[in-house]
Order: C-alpha cells, then sequence, then structure tokens
C-alpha cells in the first residue's frame, strides 16, 4: 500500500470515529434537547484547540452480540484542548454509542486522560451522559468505576475537576461528580440517583419522579450534590468556562490576575445605610459583597441550597477572592447543617488552590432545635470550624453586625488564627444576644424585681451599651480595626496586598481527622 493510500485509510477511519453514533441516535439526542458529546466538547473549548486522544480504541469483548458492534472510540471522547488559552484535559461521554455505557476501555480512556492531567497539572472536565455501566461486560465495567473514583480521589486538591452532568447519570456513576470539586447540571434533561424511581417504588412503595427524585433543582436546593444549574447546556458549557477563570491550574499555581477596571480606592456610601436601625431586621449580604468586588461582579456556588450562607467568587483589585457570608435575610443568617458542610466544603477548596478567603459574619448563633441537634449540628458545625482551623490562604473577617457565641468562632474568628479582622460600627460581638444573657446574668434580680418587666428593659439597654458593639473585642485585640463601611473595599484590597505574601504550613502528618 502507497504513501497516498494509507493517509486515505486514515482519513476514512478519522471519519468513522467521528461519526460512531447513527444519524438515528443523534437525531433522538437533538430531539431531546440536548447536544451530542462531539457538539459540547467543542463548545466548551476554544476553536479548533481539542486533541483528540485514543480515537481508535476499540472493546475486545465477547458475548450477547457485543462483539458485532465495535465503534470506533466506543462510548466517549477523550482529548484535551484550551479554554481562554489555558489547557485542559476532558471526557465526554457519549450516549450515541451504547447509550453512553461504561465498559472496560471506556474507564482506559477516561483514566488515560486523568492520568495526564494529574501529571501534568491540568484541569479536567467530565461531560457525563450515560445509561451506567455496561451490563454486557459486568464486573470488568464495575472495575472501570472503582479505577475512576481512585483517580478522582487521588487528584482532589491538586487540579480542578469539574463535572457536567448533561444526560443520565446513575448507579455507582454517581459518584465520580460526588468527588469532584463542582457539579453543572442541567434543567430538565439531567439526572442523578444511587437508584431509579422504578427500583424505590418496588422497594419501598414510594411513586417519585425522575425530576423530583433526581433533577437539576432536587439536587441544587435539597442534597446540595449539584453546585449549578443552568436551562440549556450551552449555557452549562459556558458558565464552567467562566468558572475556570476565577480558579488555578493547579495547587502549586496562583489564580489567573485579570487587569482591574474597578478603582482600588473606590468609597461607597450606600454601605453605610445597609445595617438596619434595628439589629432584629434583616438585609441582603449579596448586596455588601456585590459593591465591595471589582465591578459588582459576584459568582454564587450553591446558589439554591443552604441560602442561610453565601459562598462564592469574586475579585479585588484583579485577584480572584473566596467569598464566605451569613446571609441575614434567610434563618436571621444562622448556621445550620447544610450551612455549615456548604461553607466547609467551599473553605477547604479554597485552601488548597491558593484562593483567599473573605468572611462576612453576621451570625446570631446556630439553628436551634431538636432536629439539628440529633442530626449532628454538633459534628457538622465542626467541620466549618476545621476547615478554617486547616487553612492557611490568607484569611479575613468582616463582622458587619452580630457575632455571637460559638457561631462567631466558627466563622473565622481570632481565636482560630484569622490574619485580620475588621468590625463595622454596627458589629455586635458578645456569647450571646442581650436579652439571653441578661435573663442569665440577672436571674435573681429579675426574680426579686418590683416590676421585673421595667427591670428587664433597664438591663438589656446597659448589656447592649456595653457590648453591642466592637470596641470591648477591639480593646483586647480580637478586632484588628473598626472601619467606615463606606472604606470596606478600600482597606481589604490593601489588607490582601500585604497578605499575598503569607506562608504558613500545617504540623507535618499524614492527614487528620477531622469531623464527617
Amino acid at each position: 500500500m502507497g504513501t497516498e493510500a494509507r493517509i486515505e485509510q486514515l482519513r476514512e477511519l478519522r471519519d468513522e470515529a467521528l461519526h460512531a453514533g447513527s444519524q438515528r441516535a443523534i437525531a433522538r439526542q437533538h430531539e431531546q434537547g440536548k447536544l451530542t458529546a462531539r457538539e459540547r466538547v467543542e463548545a466548551l473549548l476554544d476553536k479548533d484547540s481539542f486533541q483528540e486522544i485514543d480515537q481508535f480504541v476499540r472493546h475486545q469483548s465477547q458475548g450477547f452480540g457485543i462483539e458485532s458492534k465495535r465503534p470506533l472510540g466506543d462510548a466517549v471522547i477523550t482529548g484535551h484542548g484550551t479554554i481562554d488559552g489555558r489547557p485542559v484535559f476532558i471526557f465526554a461521554e457519549d450516549f450515541t454509542v451504547f447509550g453512553g455505557s461504561l465498559g472496560k476501555v471506556v474507564a482506559d480512556k477516561i483514566c488515560k486522560v486523568l492520568d495526564m492531567a494529574l501529571d501534568t497539572g491540568t484541569p479536567v472536565i467530565g461531560i457525563k451522559d450515560s445509561g451506567g455501566a455496561r451490563i454486557q461486560e459486568g464486573v470488568s465495567a464495575l472495575d472501570g468505576y472503582g479505577r475512576i473514583f481512585e483517580r478522582n480521589v487521588r487528584a482532589s486538591g491538586v487540579i480542578p475537576q469539574i463535572s457536567l452532568i448533561m444526560g443520565p447519570c446513575a448507579g455507582g456513576a454517581v459518584y465520580s461528580p460526588a468527588l469532584t470539586d463542582f457539579v453543572f447540571q442541567v434543567e430538565e434533561t439531567s439526572h442523578m440517583f444511587i437508584t431509579g424511581p422504578d427500583v424505590i417504588k418496588t422497594v419501598t412503595g414510594e411513586e417519585v419522579t425522575m425530576e423530583d427524585l433526581g433533577g437539576a433543582y432536587a439536587h441544587a436546593s435539597k442534597s446540595g450534590v449539584t453546585h449549578f444549574v443552568y436551562p440549556t447546556g450551552e449555557d452549562a458549557l459556558d458558565a464552567a468556562r467562566y468558572l475556570l477563570s476565577y480558579l488555578p491550574q493547579n495547587n502549586q499555581e496562583t489564580p489567573p490576575y485579570f487587569t482591574p477596571t474597578d478603582r482600588p480606592d473606590r468609597i461607597d456610601d450606600s454601605l453605610d445605610r445597609i445595617i438596619p436601625d434595628s439589629s432584629n431586621q434583616p438585609y441582603d449580604m449579596l448586596e455588601v459583597l456585590e459593591t465591595i468586588l471589582d465591578d459588582g461582579e459576584f459568582y454564587e456556588v450553591h446558589e439554591h441550597w443552604a441560602k442561610n450562607i453565601i459562598v462564592g467568587f469574586g475579585r479585588l483589585d484583579g485577584h480572584t477572592v473566596g467569598l464566605v457570608a451569613n446571609q441575614p435575610a434567610v434563618l436571621a443568617g444562622t448556621l445550620d447543617i447544610s450551612a455549615s458542610e456548604k461553607a466547609a466544603r467551599f473553605v477547604r477548596f479554597c485552601d488548597a488552590f491558593n484562593i483567599p478567603l473573605l468572611t462576612f459574619v453576621d451570625v446570631p448563633g446556630f439553628l436551634p432545635g431538636v432536629d439539628q441537634e440529633h442530626g449532628g449540628i454538633i459534628r457538622h458545625g465542626a467541620k466549618l470550624l476545621y476547615a478554617y482551623c486547616e487553612a492557611t490562604v490568607p484569611r479575613i473577617s468582616v463582622i458587619t453586625r452580630k457575632a455571637y457565641g460559638g457561631a462567631y468562632l466558627v466563622m473565622n474568628a481570632r481565636g482560630i488564627r484569622a490574619d485580620l479582622v475588621y468590625a463595622w460600627p454596627s458589629a455586635e460581638i458578645a456569647v450571646m444576644g442581650a436579652q439571653g444573657a441578661v435573663n442569665i446574668i440577672h436571674r435573681r434580680e429579675l426574680a426579686d424585681a418590683e416590676d421585673p418587666d421595667a427591670k428587664r428593659t433597664e438591663l438589656v439597654a446597659d448589656y447592649e451599651t456595653r457590648f453591642n458593639n466592637p470596641y470591648v473585642a477591639s480593646e483586647l485585640g480580637l478586632v484588628d480595626e473598626v472601619i467606615e463601611p463606606r472604606e470596606t473595599r478600600a482597606k481589604l484590597i490593601k489588607a490582601m496586598n500585604v497578605l499575598r505574601t503569607k506562608r504558613e504550613s500545617l504540623p507535618p502528618k499524614k492527614h487528620g481527622n477531622g469531623p464527617q
């Protein structure tokens, strides 16, 4: 065979691999409102940047007639490309080939790109759209999942891992996304669950739809598995590109810097008026964050879950920062089980990838209740405490209003080695609120008073005068500076500039044993 004939053979094989899925299967994918795997790869990566790996792989399985169908590339597309010029590795399950099912060679392909991503310190993006394990391959397929999971864990905290659920993801397959850093889902066309509606009905008698069981909002608002929800696949792919703009390539690098268009010394008088006169009145902490950050740009993570705490990414003077903030507009900003878990995992991600942390505090305490106590609020609240104590990145807190009791400590207080703590004049830093404190401290005095209500009002007013301000904590050095709200942005930028060279290491150990 001559050179030209060999080149022509190569071109034919490439064309065959590019059209591994039947036209009927592709049409069905489009009818369901879904892109094909190749269309997703093209939409996600920079134009003409994709370099495919293992395009000619074929499965070697026998039995059940599967040996008669051996498409090139099998049911996953793998390779590397760039996003905004920065390298990424990618794998995209192809539902048009064997329903995207995972067999041995599919797992081999995915493991290869995970290994290459880890070896080169490059983010990896997985696009999930699969019917699950390939039953014809039995335990070999299950072993493939195990090999993928092990690599997800090995890569955790070393390279960013992003999962986009863009179709079904069921059974053991769900554990790979759960082990990654961020999970995206698409409304109505993506579903995740360990056991499907039919199995649940058979075992428990419960009837539930696919959407209610494992749809985007079920996981974004109830289970907390999903971080981001978008109406279309194209929107989710665009958002994944945007998320990467805040993240470094790996744990040895810092996030990309963007030349700011917002002045570092910008003063915003609206912050001086944002705290209500009544300490029991809510306000929206999102307004505070958006006012302080560059160009008002804040990318919220887990927007639909545990809304009493806010986490997400923004920039200060062009540098990425991770933000954690109580939300007084929801449950008065109290910490509960879900909020503690949400914030703890975000803090650990930021620490792993050299992203400084800004914490905005307005917390009256932990959410009281039998369900919370029996559900393990002690254990779950300790996760957030552990995450902050373990974090060695620059950590700054701003106390806007309430900072009461143990919840104050858990929100990055000076006692757990916050680098700098600022407080607004409206800050209230105490063991508990005035009413509760007076009822305990002055219990006998109130019992003996001729007019207990009048006496309580007098004592509460005295307690508020003494403790409903930041100056006692400031006298003790537990608050570094009391600042005007309007100057918060400028203060934070100057503080971050000096903390950027912070170097701190933990005592040598294999790993800690934090609360789980």
